[in-house]
């Protein structure tokens, strides 16, 4: 039984490709040196201008106002300090959690963008949070840049290694989909 349980949880964990044996130590050191840096906005009415638009469009997720803000505003600042559109990141959220905080997957991920917990032994830092939201969005953040950079820009594979679905295309469709339905900001 025990033998049976272990191999279950090894194919779960090899079909999300998740699994301590495949970390990429490249990811391991970007993450480590990443995951301790750390404002976002330029121009401060461009600042209001998406935080108005973005929270409006999350209320549906997130009812508390204050929260909301607070949780934009981190989301932004991490996804712009790893050159990422923020409105992508909201795109991701949406389909790995629907931006429930304390989100855990069937494998273990946890939290808004899903992170397996490996990863807080991989780069020393056991004690993370992955449940707090800041250190969640960091994770994440500094996850999709790499494999974004390590696929060079193409979201379709940079989406699909997040995902770990490499080779498929529903999950990069999936985020895309919300992000073009939901999040898409047209610059003018």
């Amino acid at each position: 039984m025990t033998r049976l349980l272990f191999l279950f949880s090894l194919l779960l964990s090899s079909v999300h490709g998740w699994t301590n044996t495949q970390v990429d130590p490249e990811l391991r050191a970007y993450l480590k040196t990443e995951i301790n840096a750390a404002d976002s906005f330029e121009d401060r009415f461009d600042a209001e201008v998406w935080m108005v638009d973005m929270s409006s469009r999350l209320s549906r997720y997130i009812k508390d106002k204050s929260f909301r803000v607070r949780f934009l505003r981190m989301l932004h600042k991490e996804a712009t300090a790893h050159g990422l559109p923020p409105e992508m990141v909201l795109a991701l959220i949406q389909i790995e959690s629907a931006f429930k905080p304390y989100a855990i997957s069937s494998v273990g991920a946890q939290g808004y963008m899903q992170i397996m917990p490996f990863w807080r032994n991989e780069i020393g830092r056991p004690d993370d949070n992955l449940m707090d939201f800041k250190t969640n969005l960091r994770y994440g953040c500094t996850i999709l840049a790499f494999y974004l950079k390590k696929e060079k820009g193409d979201w379709i594979r940079g989406l699909a290694r997040y995902n770990g679905s490499l080779g498929k295309t529903w999950y990069p469709q999936k985020v895309l989909g919300a992000w073009q339905k939901r999040w898409f900001v047209q610059n003018i």
